[in-house]
């Protein structure tokens, strides 16, 4: 039986090597490490070489002290590496801030519509689609050496095992690669000539063995079983799939990531940061999202404190922030950052900053039509005021998965199930004296955002 599973867990910001223990649902080891972006030629990409020289570091560790059973891998999506037929990157991973794909008008008349990918039109590379075609046409003797095109965490999984393989959560968030109804590639595909570059579309939990020689280097068994791998917010996802029929989840980190499962179809606003995306049983699911974890690091300057009684009457006497830091993302494109009232105290800052985040996270949850009991997953799991607010702002209960990322425990999932789950705490009800502020917080929000379309 799989007990324990090593996870890499590779986000925007931090990268992790995680020792998840099936018995329980717990971390046993974790290692950490910033995952900065290279702003040097030929453009914004990440430290591939460094990472894996973390990865193989933090695996190598973990060998000597513990039993490893499985590997698993969770990444960020927007991304790909293009690799040779030897395995090798043709081209430096690109980070999806960079701006380039945006210069390639070209690109907007290509793309499938929203009907058929589910996938609005994001800005800079967040649809993978545009990152593929701006390194075509801006790389091309490069491009044409391009044996394979690997979604995110199948290129780690390559690197590990030797095997290449495609994955549909990876390949339907917001890549403009995927038709999630069909579960098949988009008509983009087809068009530009990238079919032969996708490898076969296997299962995240399909299992490939470490590579001998990496096995020896690492001091890990032969032939362990390495998982092709997921999408972050997937990962989050995939411990509930089969459970309750109506629910959603709430994904938190850089980016927070609200996705609805079991609720009333409704019709889907592409301009408001909505999109369909593909859980790990194939299956189209609503999701909205917006950078809360990195909005939330700069209204509180990275600094969280907790506030005093004098804060909290302080702020609920009407101090807000209103969106957006980042207005090209989010429920609210288009609108700029602004306070009611600025925050006097360091206090003030960080409840303003964690209602902000939870009032933003229901509006997103609104979007998509989301019902019943919402699972909070990463770090905003334990925050208070964040889950007070939210299960205030949608009047349904917030249940917070506690301190650990949703994401390690649902990669690991991927090498088999937890065989007892730790005990879950209260639910967070709406709160009465809350309410006041999230409907004037939304009224606000709604006048400015009225004015703007108008």
């Amino acid at each position: 039986m799989v007990q324990f599973v090593a996870v890499i867990d590779i986000g925007k910001t931090n990268a992790k090597v995680l020792l998840m223990d099936l018995s329980n649902g717990s971390e046993a080891a974790v290692f950490k490490t910033p995952n900065p972006v290279i702003q040097t030629a030929p453009y914004a990409h990440f430290d591939t070489e460094a990472l894996w020289a973390f990865v193989g570091a933090s695996l190598k560790t973990l060998g000597a002290k513990h039993r490893i059973d499985a590997i698993s891998i969770t990444t960020h999506g927007a991304c790909a590496a293009l690799v040779d037929a030897a395995g090798a990157l043709v081209l430096p991973i690109l980070d999806y801030e960079h701006a380039g794909p945006d210069s390639l008008a070209a690109y907007n008349a290509l793309r499938p519509p929203f009907g058929e990918t589910g996938a609005p039109r994001l800005p800079g590379g967040l649809n993978l689609g545009a990152q593929i075609y701006w390194l075509a046409q801006t790389h091309p003797t490069a491009f044409a050496r391009t044996a394979h095109i690997l979604t995110y965490p199948q290129y780690w999984a390559h690197r590990l095992t030797g095997v290449a393989a495609s994955e549909v959560t990876s390949l339907g968030c917001h890549t403009d690669l995927w038709n999630p109804w069909a579960g098949s590639f988009s008509n983009l595909v087809a068009a530009q000539g990238w079919e032969r570059l996708f490898p076969p579309v296997l299962p995240a939990a399909a299992p490939f063995a470490l590579k001998s020689d990496l096995a020896a280097d690492l001091g890990l068994p032969a032939g362990l079983p390495v998982h092709s791998g997921i999408h972050d917010s997937n990962a989050s996802l995939l411990p509930y799939l089969g459970g309750e029929p109506v629910f959603s989840v709430v994904s938190t980190g850089t980016w927070m990531i609200n996705m609805a499962i079991g609720a009333a179809p409704l019709p889907l606003d592409a301009a408001r940061d909505v999109l369909v995306n593909v859980n790990a049983l194939g299956g189209p699911t609503p999701t909205a999202r917006y950078m809360g974890g990195l909005e939330f690091d700069s209204l509180t300057q990275g600094q969280v404190v907790t506030p005093t009684d004098q804060d909290r009457r302080a702020v609920l006497a009407g101090i807000w922030a209103l969106p957006s830091l980042h207005p090209d993302t989010g429920p609210f494109p288009g609108l700029t950052f602004g306070w009611s009232v600025e925050p006097q105290t360091h206090g003030q800052r960080c409840l303003a900053a964690s209602y902000y985040t939870a009032l933003m996270g229901a509006e997103c949850l609104g979007l998509i039509g989301a019902e019943g009991p919402i699972h909070v997953e990463g770090p905003f799991a334990s925050n208070p005021d964040f889950a007070a607010m939210l299960a205030t702002a949608t009047g349904r209960a917030v249940l917070p998965a506690g301190q650990s990322a949703g994401t390690g425990l649902g990669a690991a999932m991927l090498a088999g199930n937890v065989q007892s789950q730790k005990a879950k705490g209260e639910p967070v009800l709406p709160d009465p004296l809350l309410r006041p502020y999230a409907t004037a917080w939304r009224s606000s929000v709604q006048d400015l955002w009225t004015k703007a379309q108008a």
